[in-house]
Order: structure tokens, then sequence, then C-alpha cells
């Protein structure tokens, strides 16, 4: 019996914890941001936005052979959270930019891989830097983002950064997830 809860709660706590994977077609919706804890702490604090990247490589013991990577940006739904009472379209936008951010430096990345990762001998030779080149990058822009947004109550700076983002979000279409 202990066996079964325990599998139970495993496959249960799987289901429950959704990801959303980034697309132009699909925006984050109010509903996706399901943490009841503020992990961030502050009274300030009306959103956050849990996001980043998933990656997957398949390598061979030839150095040779050619490898093969997918670079996903993924938006955590049980990791996210909001404070109901002070929520908006406008703080959803806000938190919207965070994750194309991400996806705009997932696009980076997946840029670098293609320009200089051919074989199993480059991705292990080369990997790790560009990774934490353009993971160094992502958090700093994510920082800038919100410290020059004011955590997006400077509506004249969210407008900018949002102009910025559209604008590298199309710079590096061809780098998007297909």
């Amino acid at each position: 019996m202990k066996f079964f809860l325990i599998v139970f709660l495993l496959i249960f706590s799987g289901l429950s914890a959704q990801k959303i994977y980034w697309s132009e077609d699909q925006k984050l919706v109010w509903d996706n941001f399901k943490s009841k804890r503020n992990n961030l702490g502050g009274s300030t604090v009306v959103a956050y936005t849990h996001c980043g990247w998933e990656y997957s490589v398949i390598t061979s013991s030839d150095p040779k052979i050619p490898v093969k990577m997918t670079i996903e940006t993924v938006f955590n739904e049980d990791k996210s959270w909001k404070d109901d009472k002070r929520i908006n379209d406008y703080v959803l936008l806000h938190e919207q930019k965070h994750f194309d951010i991400a996806e705009i430096h997932a696009r980076k990345l997946r840029k670098e891989v293609s320009e200089k990762i051919k074989t199993t001998a480059d991705y292990n030779k080369l990997f790790k830097t560009i990774y934490a080149k353009i993971s160094s990058e992502y958090k700093n822009f994510q920082a800038a983002y919100d410290r020059v947004t004011e955590h997006g109550m400077n509506k004249e700076k969210q407008a900018e950064y949002n102009m910025l983002i559209s604008e590298e979000l199309e710079k590096l279409k061809n780098y998007q997830k297909i």
C-alpha cells in the first residue's frame, strides 16, 4: 500500500508540475502562475515568472560524429507566483516579457551552437563556455530589465523594453525552435 501511495504521489506531482514551452502564438495568462508561495519575499512583488531553458543533446563516443541538440524555452507554472489582489493586464505583459527575454537568449544559444558545434568533439570542447556566456548575458539582461523598468512601474522605460524585446525576437527569428 505504501508503494502504491508513493507511486501515485510521484505521478500526480509530475502531472501537476506543468511547463509551458515558448511559442509566438501562446501568451501567458494569470492561471499559469500556480505557485502559492512568494519565494522572492517583499511586499512590493506582485508576480514572479520562473522561466529559463531546457536542452537535450545526443553525442557519440566517436568525436567526429555530428551532435544533435535541442534547446527549448520553458515557463514553470508551479514555481511562478502572483498576488491575486494586485495583478492586472499591465503586470502580466511585464511578466510575459521576462519569458520573451528567455526566448531571446535561447535563440542566441541556438545560433552559437549551430555556428560552432558540429561534432561531439566540438560539443565537448565548446558547449560549457558558450552556455556560460549566454547564461550570464541572460541573467544580466533580466536584472537590467527589472531595474530599468522598475519592475514595470516606469511605463516609459517599459515601453522602450517592449520594443527592444520585439526587435530582438525578430532579429533572431531564424533561430526560433521549429
